[in-house]
């Protein structure tokens, strides 16, 4: 479907000129080229195109405008014509000519005439009529035999008549930096991309005038540029844009760590359990230590995980968190609950953490069983180079929000459902062989069975869980039909599952290849989401190649790491999701993996079977590594198991399918009848050709070969069958082209931004207009679907969620459009980058189709290398957007080592550098398969196929060839690869293009060469039609290395460009001609390795020969004999620059072959100029220089952005004249070191009158910076009593307003140093919160404003946000007017969150500190590997600036010719100074020793001092807190670095380093920020804030004026002080300790030091009293973390006065306290025993209590017996002695951790009181009955009788007054045990009677008091009923309670009968003896 617009000519102009004319159709236009000198006729003569989706509608419209074209001023409108194109619907086609109209709409005598075309879509895509595939010539009636090139789909225009004109405008826009130029070429891109070749000829000058001419009809704000740099570069049709990056990155090892912090767990479910937790990450297992007796046990452990893999196995590994119960040595415990999610989810958060987040526990054998437990942990992950910034630490006092904080991503609900996952297998193909074939062949030839070696099977990996089928013995394509079920919770947090074919083996089972199915891009989470959902549908397996070895060196391949390099299988699988109702009785409870039947599939389900055809042609083949020796090599391509002849399937798979004609059968042979018919003999049988001939290769060059292809090029041909899917493959091609066209406009936008070319906001708008018409564009494509019985439920619903998301990016591209100013453009940059990612993600296709394509390099029969090229890109469709981007096209590709091969710098030589013309598509659409070939070429066919049209060819034979001459201006490059052990290289650049390869000379020693330099390659041949060489040539491939006197170069990067061309008939003359010098941004593997300055022409030798091409002139240099310099018109213009040097000094320098470095001297060059420092005579004695300030001139290129890098070069001299190099540093750009005079008028504001600065108190929390208020105020002095900090802190307090009355804050003598800090770090905290808050609203905002035309999405999220801004607000306005106490002001400082250098630019405001390399870079593309290669640094500055100067700065007073542009610099003579290092505490520690612990203490190493502070080391602690200063006297420079250490101590075995920080203290000392003493926020003269600087801050005050030439300072009354123009006030009293009130300036003094930064010209920040966050590393395991450590640094000059004492920043220590607890009584306790005879419910109740962390110390009360209703009285007291700090609510306890610790560690822990309440059982354990935990600081105060005592003082649940034992000292009441029913609801089980009392350890011995009921202060004896004796003590008294009462009448009868038994016994045991003697003895 397409509109095709032939402009013929446009006749009747009236004058002479340039005409051009533009051509619009649905928004999308084109520009003709320019026709110079045309009088009255112009004669375009050109034809247009648009590829269209939807029909024409009649009432559409088509505009011509023809303007007089001009170079200089905008395009002049002649006229304009119209039409609507209902005329042409009806028709087809028309011949039009007409006049034009002008811009009053009047007609005017020019006429245009024009033809129109168009091709509507008739039918179905089923049905296709011929002309459509082929417009063959013979068809067309027309003579033009341009236009019919034109009709084919890939000639779009044709270009050789663009004149040069044209191309001058292109070159206009043109950058200096072209990121990767050939990576702009056009893309062969679709038609609408033409819309990016022309436009620039309105170039950004024009529209402006263009606006001012319209009267401002155009505001310059909504002017929008399409594609600038995209102009720049020639047009590309015919070629596709090679891939820069050649290394794979995937699959390669990298190191993580995994850190994981337990903090506590909650209302775990159970009766008073033993828990433990256990951290699994992957495989790894580590356990915290077991809490006994409790359901909150509180751990604080911290655990930390290191890995080495490569990123895809490290983010699918599952990270587990388990509550176990009473695990010990002999069991392993039972399951409480357990937590999983994997470690990419992890990742993928902000920071890569969770901070402080609740697990929620579910059991995995109960999905019925709902939650059981939370667990509060903290989990990071870091990769190298991440740095985590960790929310500060501070004390965590506010009540948790369970449920606002859950350990869950956002947008995951916090109720997740189980659900079962069905992934059904249900069969596969192609499987390879996997067995030896020599038992095979025996067994064929004993029992002549032929079997299929490979016993398959399938391995599913979900979350942790396994699942398997069954195997299917010997068989390539076995059958199962099963389905494997798993129960996970929904949403699962486990990003991937990862299917696996398996081959099942006696010995070990091997993975045949793996397939990664991501949840994200299967399933929806919006409003109108869907659940994960796949199939049925093929997946295709790729891994290492197909023939069977014992010891596959790839088998990591088919695991699914690295890229695959062959087919390996396709599996035929789908996947659903049920969410389960669990409530349902039937339900099965366990979440064991379970493997059931599956009902088959129909054949068709996945789509008809349909003949594929690949043809592909091999256009050039160079650039063959040498190290393959020169056998004959050979090409093959293959698709899935089609054409691989060496190890694929000896059937085609599916040959049997298709003769078996499935359901598609019959329309399927019908359709190859019609086209056997049409096409004379039937192709359907020809043999496939699937690899080039053998053919020997030629040698280029030392490196590489190349084929001789010349002008017969090999071709390949394949049929093949697969389910037709090709719309999947469409829809992703067509977002990938939005996408492709996004990136780059971003890239063109990020090119002007950074080579600073006007209006980039312009292009910008461009971008995201062509992004919301691609968008929409999308929605009208993708929507006509066919074949509706292969979608499945996947493609629809992602179709349709794709249409969405493509909508709403249309709609806010638009609106976003409108928003782009030059203010916001780093914003909408940002957004648009984030369109990119989304784009890109949402055009990845889940569900395959087509199997890729792979390339293999064979040399005699051996697999060498190949290329893998996806299906989608080559695919062929009649819509061009649908189309690959590369199909039938000419692609560069380069070949690559298969697998772990290709890591590394052996991965970094091209293997092969091919360039491919590929086409595949369906064999009946084949016709046009050879259209994007470059012309002029003979098609040879194999016998059978001669005479058939469309039989494929088995080569091209080339007949037309073009000449050219190409010619190479290597300038410099710059920031190339270290590549000798000298930390230089010796750079030369070698240039391939097609098959011939030149070098530039070899520079030596230095990273940044310039060549200067002309390489002429003569005679290149390349062949085709003239004209698309013009538009399309080849690229050129520049490698750089470093040449070694020994052995081969070595590598150092490569770059591409593509060259300028000129054809014969053209004139070398400006603008196109000569062309610009770039930049090419230079690879090495995947990081980038320098940039190249170089201009590339290629011009054609005409029939005259070479006399023709300009002249070679240039300044030809005889010294260089040979070569040629860069001519004059390439080589930049160049002016004289002076560059001044400061040298300062050299530190750190360390040995050169192990003699150190005595005589150092610094050598600085640049352009070939260059000057030397003066010797340092002793570098040990001083190493800084004497003379400080040189200079020397240089010629430096006008435009800056071409300036050459400066070198510095530290070498050391030895005797006898030797010198060493040291190392050297490349600046490789001066921008920063120019200097720029200033401007005249803008210093004028800051003359004019007085202004005045007010300070008023500040509020510290509401604002982020202090800022100034310029008006004047009333109030100008301050009272410093009461402040607004108090307001705040008191709101802060009140959390609620149902808390006790606050006391009276402890006096001053109360506040230390730890007050300020910890008050310092809420504030500090609630700042982060502030600005998270305001990043949200402001993203909030942007997400309203960008979806009002869109529909409430985000809607959950804002709902979230919501929430918690309610919260937020909550907490600030909480009582705003409470009543106000005179409290005491607590001073802050400023804690930053990172080190100070980050804060103020590393002090480098004048002192510049430059590192000194020396030694190779490591292979491994790591920077951070830089830090090994630092041997030394050297600190000064450079000024570069054009000469001469302006007058007026030489003439200021005090100007020091010496010193030229540095004036006012210190000297740099040896200075001793005392410093002081206050370590405050360190925070996560990485664990040193096996327990997971370790025992840290200080190291600070300066110079030659080393503070050991070995004794006090803390045990068992990695949140230590060491609140130690340390002085030491240092001697600037001699010893400037300071290292601050943190080692693990030992006792046996040398200590451990953990980490160190280390910090340049000349910098901070010589700093215009004054770093020396951080300024406090107020001055007072006594207590915990006292001034620490020994100057006070007048005196500072006054020698900053002096020093800085500014007037002042002046101090007024009244508080007021002038400084320059600036008046600042502020109090004028001091009070000293005995409370009398000074008069003092120094308060006024300290606010200008405050607000220095604002005093014009002078000011800068200054550095406040601070403690500075530092990270510490570790040298063996670079770029992590390994904890942090806060301190801060004071210098003292000793010349100065000596300052007092250090601040005493020793940890609090612990208050000891006693807590009293007093049982009194205890009601309605559960009754747990039955009465042994009666059957009565009772208890025999006691209390247990104790306080959390002393577990061992509990204690009991005594039992109360027999409790019939559940009273109890005890009257019993605990006593609780222990150790408290108040400033963090913990409480301390000190205890061996096992009999085997060597000393006591100490523990912090929340103050909790446990009482529990038992049923005693004499000869059972006893039964818990319920408890509760009361935290010290925050409990429900009781309720003053039983029954008001309820649950819910228990639970929280409603608001309850809250008190602190600490504030009340005692409390009485009744308070509720609670324990869980069997549905897992709290219930309450009692209530206890007791009463808290806190005294301090003095009160207490004043005040003593005895345990349970004794002496001193005994307690009563409780009266019991007389039911609860004792058993064993009143035996009768308990029987007569018990029995008497109840049963004595049964008892009596009882008795009776006994005594008449008895009497009946004694009767018969006596009567016979009785009777005998009566008998006898009678």
């Amino acid at each position: 479907m397409a509109l095709i617009v032939r402009l013929k000519t446009v006749t009747d102009l009236r004058g002479k000129g340039d005409r051009i004319a533009k051509v619009a159709f649905r928004g999308l236009s084109f520009y003709t080229r320019v026709l110079e000198n045309c009088e009255d006729e112009a004669p375009f003569d050109e034809t247009f195109r648009w590829p269209i989706a939807s029909s024409v509608d009649v009432n559409e419209m088509l505009e011509i405008q023809v303007f007089n074209y001009s170079k200089v001023f905008s395009n002049r409108l002649i006229g304009t014509f119209q039409m609507v194109l209902q005329k042409v619907v009806e028709e087809g086609q028309l011949e039009v000519t007409d006049t034009l109209i002008d811009d009053n709409n009047a007609a005017i005598q020019t006429s245009i005439s024009i033809e129109i075309r168009y091709q509507a879509m008739d039918g179905t895509v089923g049905a296709w009529n011929d002309n459509e595939f082929l417009e063959t010539p013979n068809v067309r009636s027309d003579g033009d035999p341009h236009e019919t090139d034109i009709l084919l789909p890939s000639h779009r225009q044709s270009p050789s008549k663009t004149s040069a004109a044209e191309r001058a405008l292109w070159r206009a826009g043109k950058g200096v930096f072209s990121a990767m130029k050939l990576g702009k070429a056009r893309v062969p891109k679709d038609d609408h991309h033409r819309k990016q070749d022309e436009p620039a000829v309105l170039e950004a000058e024009d529209l402006d005038q263009k606006a001012m001419r319209l009267g401002g009809g155009l505001d310059p704000d909504t002017i929008s540029l399409a594609s600038v740099t995209a102009v720049t570069t020639n047009v590309s049709n015919k070629r596709s844009k090679p891939d820069i990056k050649i290394e794979p990155s995937a699959g390669r090892p990298m190191d993580y760590q995994v850190s994981i912090t337990v903090i506590e767990a909650r209302q775990l479910v159970g009766l008073n359990m033993d828990p433990v937790v256990c951290v699994e990450v992957g495989d790894e297992k580590k356990y915290t230590s077991m809490k006994e007796s409790t359901n909150c046990p509180y751990y604080n452990e911290y655990f930390v995980f290191d890995f080495h893999v490569s990123p895809d196995v490290m983010f699918d590994k599952i990270i587990k968190l388990s509550v176990i119960h009473s695990k010990n040595l002999l069991r392993s415990g039972t399951l409480v609950g357990s937590f999983k999610m994997d470690v990419g989810t992890v990742y993928t958060q902000p920071e890569h953490q969770f901070y402080h987040k609740w697990a929620i526990l579910s059991d995995p054998e109960d999905i019925t069983a709902g939650l059981k437990g939370y667990v509060k942990v903290d989990i990071a992950v870091v990769g190298k180079g991440d740095n985590i910034k960790t929310p500060h630490k501070a004390n965590e006092t506010d009540e948790d929000d369970i449920e606002g904080n859950l350990l869950l991503p956002d947008g995951v609900p916090s109720e997740r459902q189980w659900a079962r996952f069905y992934i059904k297998i249900y069969r596969a193909e192609g499987l390879p062989r996997m067995n030896t074939s020599i038992m095979a062949n025996v067994k064929k030839a004993l029992i002549g069975e032929n079997k299929d070696l490979v016993d398959p099977y399938v391995q599913v990996l979900f979350a942790g869980q396994k699942g398997k089928t069954s195997v299917q013995k010997s068989s390539y394509e076995p059958l199962w039909n099963e389905q494997i079920v798993f129960t996970e919770m929904f949403p699962p947090l486990c990003k991937r599952i990862k299917v696996q074919i398996r081959d099942s083996d006696k010995v070990n089972d091997v993975a045949i290849g793996t397939h990664f199915i991501d949840l994200r891009k299967i399933s929806n989470e919006g409003d109108k989401g869907f659940l994960p959902a796949f199939g049925p549908a093929w997946v295709n397996m790729y891994g290492s190649t197909r023939n069977y070895t014992l010891m596959d060196e790839h088998q990591d391949l088919n695991e699914g790491l690295g890229e695959g390099v062959s087919f390996r299988a396709r599996l035929l699988l789908a996947l659903a999701v049920e969410i389960l109702d669990t409530s349902n009785p039937e339900i099965t409870s366990s979440t064991e993996v379970q493997m059931e039947q599956a009902t088959p599939v129909a054949d068709n389900c996945t789509g008809k079977m349909e003949e594929f055809f690949l043809f592909g042609s091999f256009l050039e083949a160079t650039m063959i590594d040498r190290k393959n020796g020169d056998k004959p090599i050979n090409f093959e391509v293959t698709i899935g198991n089609y054409g691989n002849e060496i190890d694929g399937m000896s059937k085609p798979i599916f040959r049997k399918r298709k003769d078996g004609g499935g359901d598609g059968g019959e329309e399927e042979s019908q359709l190859l009848e019609n086209e056997s018919d049409e096409e004379g003999t039937d192709d359907g049988e020809f043999v496939p050709v699937s690899s080039t001939p053998p053919m020997r290769p030629l040698i280029t060059d030392r490196n590489y070969f190349h084929l001789p292809y010349f002008d017969k090029k090999p071709c390949i041909y394949i049929k093949s069958w697969w389910q037709d899917q090709r719309r999947r493959l469409y829809n992703s091609n067509i977002m990938d082209k939005i996408a492709d066209k996004l990136e780059e406009g971003l890239n063109d936008v990020h090119e002007m931004i950074k080579t600073e070319k006007p209006h980039p906001e312009r292009r910008l708008r461009g971008v995201l207009e062509e992004l919301s018409s691609g968008c929409l564009r999308f929605v009208t494509l993708s929507n006509k679907d066919q074949n509706h019985s292969s979608r499945t439920r996947l493609d629809r619903e992602r179709l349709k969620s794709c249409m969405r998301e493509l909508e709403t990016m249309g709609q806010q591209a638009k609106t976003m459009r409108s928003q782009v100013k030059k203010t916001t453009i780093r914003d909408k940059l940002k957004q648009a980058q984030n369109f990119l990612q989304k784009l890109r993600f949402l055009a990845e296709e889940p569900q395959h189709s087509i199997p890729d394509i792979f390339i293999w390099m064979m040399s005699n029969n051996k697999r060498i290398a190949y290329v893998r090229i996806p299906s989608k890109d080559i695919l062929y469709s009649i819509v061009d957007e649908e189309m690959g981007k590369d199909c039938a096209k000419v692609k560069t590709v380069f070949l690559r080592l298969p697998g772990k091969r290709g890591f590394g710098p052996a991965g970094w030589t091209v293997q092969a550098k091919m360039e491919i013309y590929l086409w595949l598509g369906l064999n009946k659409q084949r016709k046009d398969f050879l259209g994007g070939l470059p012309c002029g070429f003979e098609e040879r066919k194999l016998p059978k196929g001669q005479g058939v049209p469309s039989f494929p060819p088995i080569s091209l034979l080339y007949t037309k060839k073009q000449v050219f001459q190409l010619r190479v201006h290597m300038y410099q490059a710059r920031s190339l690869f270290a590549a000798d052990s000298s930390g230089l290289s010796d750079p030369f650049a070698r240039v391939f293009f097609i098959s011939q390869s030149q070098c530039t000379e070899i520079l030596n020693e230095t990273l940044c060469p310039t060549w200067d330099q002309l390489l002429v390659f003569d005679n290149v041949e390349l062949y085709g039609e003239a004209h698309e060489m013009r538009d399309d040539p080849p690229i050129i491939v520049i490698e750089i290395y470093d040449q070694d006197t020994v052995g081969k170069a070595d590598f150092m990067g490569r770059t591409f460009a593509k060259p300028l061309v000129k054809m014969s008939d053209e004139e070398y003359s400006p603008p196109r001609f000569p062309p610009q010098l770039e930049y090419y941004q230079i690879y090495r593997g995947n990081s980038t390795a320098g940039d190249l300055l170089a201009a590339f022409e290629l011009l054609q030798i005409g029939p005259a020969g070479k006399l023709d091409l300009p002249p070679i002139d240039g300044p030809t240099d005889i010294d260089r004999g040979p070569i040629l310099p860069v001519p004059l018109g390439i080589r930049p213009v160049l002016s004289k620059y002076r560059v001044e040097i400061l040298f300062w000094g050299l530190r750190d320098l360390k040995r050169v072959n192990l003699a150190q470095v005595d005589r150092p001297r610094v050598d600085i060059e640049c352009a070939g100029r260059g000057v030397q420092s003066s010797l340092i005579q002793n570098y040990k004695k001083n190493p800084n220089f004497s003379t400080l300030v040189k200079w020397f001139e240089v010629d430096l290129p006008e435009n800056e952005l071409l300036h050459p890098p400066l070198n510095i070069r530290v070498v050391d001299c030895r005797a006898f004249g030797r010198y060493t190099l040291v190392g050297s540093h490349a600046v490789n750009t001066l921008r920063k070191f120019i200097y720029r005079p200033p401007d005249k008028k803008a210093q004028h504001w800051s003359m004019a009158g007085e202004i005045v600065v007010n300070m008023e108190p500040e509020v510290p929390i509401k604002k982020m910076e202090t800022m100034v208020k310029l008006e004047a105020h009333s109030d100008a002095v301050v009272k410093v009593d009461v402040s607004e900090e108090e307001k705040e802190k008191k709101k802060k307090k009140k959390k609620g307003s149902v808390e006790e009355p606050e006391e009276e804050e402890p006096d001053e003598s109360m506040l230390d140093w730890w007050s300020k800090y910890f008050a310092s770090i809420e504030t500090m905290k609630e700042l982060l919160r502030q600005q998270e808050a305001a990043a949200a609203d402001s993203e909030e905002k942007e997400e309203m404003e960008m979806t009002d035309g869109s529909k409430g999405q985000g809607k959950t999220k804002e709902k979230g946000k919501a929430l918690k801004e309610d919260k937020k607000k909550k907490q600030q306005q909480q009582l705003p007017d409470a009543p106000e106490k005179k409290k005491q002001k607590i001073d802050e400082m400023k804690v930053y969150p990172k080190e100070l250098e980050a804060e103020f630019d590393s002090f480098e405001d004048w002192l510049h500190t430059f590192n000194l390399f020396r030694g190779k870079i490591g292979d491994d593309d790591d920077s951070t590997a830089d830090e090994d290669r630092i041997v030394g640094r050297f600190k000064g500055s450079l000024c570069v600036y054009k000469v001469p100067l302006p007058n007026d700065i030489t003439k200021e007073a005090g100007y020091d010719p010496n010193f030229g542009m540095f004036q006012g610099i210190p000297s740099n003579d040896p200075l001793n100074v005392l410093v002081r290092v206050y370590v405050v505490r360190a925070t996560d520690l990485h664990p040193a020793d096996i327990n997971g612990k370790a025992d840290p203490y200080i190291v600070i190493k300066l110079g030659k001092t080393d503070i050991k502070d070995k004794e006090n080391y803390i045990s068992k602690q990695l949140n230590p807190i060491f609140g130690k200063s340390f002085d030491i006297e240092a001697t600037f420079p001699m010893e400037s670095m300071l290292t601050v250490a943190v080692y693990d101590w030992d006792l046996v075995g040398s200590d451990d380093l953990i980490g160190e920080t280390k910090i340049d203290l000349e910098n901070r000392y010589y700093s215009k920020h004054r770093a020396t003493c951080g300024i406090s926020k107020t001055y007072s003269i006594h207590g915990y804030n006292i001034w620490r600087d020994p100057q006070k801050p007048a005196q500072i005050l006054s020698k900053l004026c002096k020093e800085g030439k500014v007037d002042g300072p002046h101090y007024g009354p009244g508080g007021r002080v002038k400084v320059m123009n600036r008046v600042f006030t502020g109090p004028t009293e001091v009070e000293d300790e005995n409370g009398q009130k000074k008069q003092t300036d120094e308060h006024v003094a300290l606010t200008v030091l405050h607000h220095w930064e604002e005093i014009p010209r002078v000011g800068c920040q200054l550095v406040p009293e601070h403690v500075e966050t530092r990270p510490l590393l570790n040298p063996d395991k670079p770029g992590i973390e390994q904890g942090r450590l806060e301190l801060w640094v004071d210098m003292f000059p000793m010349d100065m006065p000596a300052p007092g004492p250090a601040i005493d920043i020793s940890p609090r220590k612990p208050k000891k306290y006693e807590l009293r607890v007093i049982v009194w009584n205890t009601d309605e306790v559960v009754l747990e025993d039955d009465d042994y005879f009666t059957g009565e419910k009772s208890s025999d109740i006691f209390v247990r209590g104790w306080l959390k962390g002393q577990q061992e110390d509990k204690q009991d009360t005594d039992v109360h017996y027999h409790s019939l209703t559940g009273e109890g009285n005890f009257n019993w007291r605990y006593i609780f002695p222990f150790d408290y700090l108040a400033a963090e609510e913990k409480i301390v306890i000190s205890k061996k951790e096992s009999m085997f610790s060597w000393d006591e560690t100490e523990y912090k822990i929340p103050a909790r009181l446990t009482l529990q309440v038992w049923d005693a059982d004499h000869f059972s354990a006893d039964d818990f009955l319920g408890g509760i935990e009361l935290d010290l600081n925050h409990f429900p105060r009781g309720a003053k009788t039983a029954k008001q005592c309820t649950l819910e003082l228990g639970t929280g649940e409603t608001e309850v007054p809250m008190v602190s034992i600490f504030k009340q000292k005692r409390v009485k009441g009744w308070w509720p045990f609670l324990a869980r029913d069997e549905n897992d609801e709290m219930e309450m089980t009692g209530k206890v009677e007791a009463e808290l009392h806190l005294l301090t350890t003095e009160e207490a011995e004043k005040s003593p008091a005895g345990l349970a009921r004794n002496e001193p202060d005994p307690l009563e004896k409780p009266n019991r009923p007389d039911t609860s004796f004792i058993w064993f003590l009143n035996p009768l008294k308990s029987i007569r309670y018990f029995i008497w009462h109840t049963y004595r009448w049964l008892l009596l009868k009882i008795l009776l009968l006994v005594l008449l038994l008895l009497l009946a016994g004694l009767f018969f045991y006596s009567m016979p003896g009785y009777l005998v003697k009566k008998l006898l003895g009678a």
